[in-house]
């Protein structure tokens, strides 16, 4: 469906029987909201925008300031994949406005589209390829388990991997929306799963990535399952990551490619890594923002822990797939799903900006695995890890001006507060692991 106007939305709407639109955003932790409409008022949300309050969401006002209008992006429109029993339903990704019509400084898509249009100043349009994991898991009395559907691992297939059905809906559904489907597959733990698409302009991109957390949760619960996005479901698993391969373009071609160079790879690539890897430890109280975000990072899970960049290999932080030509690009493996990804998005592009801008060496690649490493040879390699808390990343946003700079005062300042109030919340309780081990111990 190639929808660029409000007439093209009319005309969408007329043929297919369209009875009421979502008009859908994020919160600032990513979460997706939604106001619907009936098509009788699709006219006046194209036109002046839908009122909301804004002091009910998470990261944006407070009450004396509340009043915020939901502008649809046209190119956004799509029809929901599922049976809606009253009619057709259709959705429009919104940007958020104040009551003057300008923008407001914590919506996250407005986030994203300021760090864009820095990039396009530049020159530059910016690219991003996530590949997105999640567990799906028993539903039991009504209420979500963390007991895996199945018990298939990398790649298998049924019998082992009994969600073979419920992924192909999910990837029609997704097709449905308009996405373009590279592969699906069993990942590697009991329940868990990857379905891959193709990159994008990062804007489109983060709605994709948005659309797919809540096409995947839906169809999940219409299957009787449960999907979760969770990073670290499994004490025993690998985690959910997000990993998300990055590239620029120049005038139609890819600017992190160099025919001229030894390993076909720009300057303006490392230049990028190095901006990326500077900034790295804040980022990650953005791309990894939860508590269980960490209990992903550690070593042995095939999750990045060590700040460091590499060609092909797999252990380090940053690498560089081995394609070249417009395939050319830089591949960071720390995010992960429960991200918001307009502002991760924005993060790490503006830290990449400035590695072109101030051309920051990311310093010698590694190209050895990394967790077989001693910690003598990290400390001979000056070798550093990500932040091992929600606490301690959060602690090195705080002190990234760089970062509040980017992605504006209130965005930082709202994060943190989430981020501080999700670590007080967290090490007040008494955790089932500390009742076994110190109950009959002492």
């Amino acid at each position: 469906m190639n929808i660029k106007s409000k007439e093209d939305v009319y005309n969408a709407i007329e043929n297919n029987n369209v009875k009421f639109i979502r008009l859908q955003f994020t919160d600032i932790q990513g979460i997706v909201k939604d106001v619907e409409i009936p098509v009788t008022q699709v006219k006046k949300a194209l036109t002046t925008g839908i009122s909301f309050d804004g002091s009910s969401i998470e990261g944006f006002v407070r009450i004396d300031e509340s009043d915020m209008v939901l502008r649809p992006d046209v190119r956004s429109f799509a029809l929901l994949p599922w049976d809606q029993g009253k009619g057709v339903v259709a959705r429009m990704v919104c940007d958020i406005c104040k009551p003057d019509g300008s923008p407001f400084e914590g919506d996250p898509r407005y986030v994203l589209r300021r760090v864009l249009k820095e990039a396009h100043d530049m020159g530059f349009s910016f690219n991003v390829g996530p590949e997105l994991e999640f567990f799906l898991f028993q539903i039991e009395n009504g209420k979500a388990t963390t007991k895996p559907h199945d018990f298939g691992r990398y790649f298998e297939f049924a019998p082992a991997d009994l969600a073979e059905d419920i992924r192909r809906q999910i990837v029609l559904g997704l097709i449905d929306l308009g996405f373009n489907i590279e592969a699906a597959h069993h990942e590697v733990a009991f329940g868990q799963h990857e379905i891959d698409f193709k990159y994008d302009d990062a804007l489109s991109t983060a709605d994709n990535v948005v659309t797919f957390r809540y096409v995947t949760r839906t169809i999940a619960k219409l299957n009787g399952l449960h999907a979760t996005f969770m990073p670290k479901p499994l004490t025993s698993e690998n985690g959910s990551g997000m990993h998300v391969n990055l590239s620029l373009s120049k005038d139609g071609k890819n600017a992190f490619y160099d025919q001229q160079d030894e390993e076909e790879v720009d300057q303006m690539a490392y230049h990028f890594i190095g901006g990326v890897l500077e900034h790295i430890k804040g980022i990650t109280a953005i791309s990894n923002p939860l508590i269980n975000s960490y209990k992903r990072l550690v070593p042995g899970y095939e999750a990045p822990v060590y700040i460091t960049w590499s060609g092909p290999n797999r252990s380090s932080l940053v690498r560089i797939p081995a394609a070249r030509g417009q395939s050319t690009r830089v591949e960071l493996r720390s995010p992960d799903p429960s991200c918001n990804p307009y502002i991760t998005f924005a993060a790490i592009l503006a830290a990449g900006l400035k590695g072109i801008k101030e051309k920051i060496d990311p310093g010698e690649g590694t190209d050895v695995n990394i967790y077989d490493l001693t910690p003598k040879g990290l400390a001979d390699r000056n070798i550093e890890t990500l932040p091992p808390t929600l606490l301690d990343a959060a602690n090195h946003l705080a002190k990234d001006d760089f970062l509040r700079d980017a992605l504006g005062a209130h965005v930082h300042e709202n994060l943190l507060r989430i981020a501080y109030a999700e670590w007080d919340a967290y090490k007040l309780q008494v955790h089932d692991w500390e009742t076994k081990r110190y109950l009959n111990a002492v």
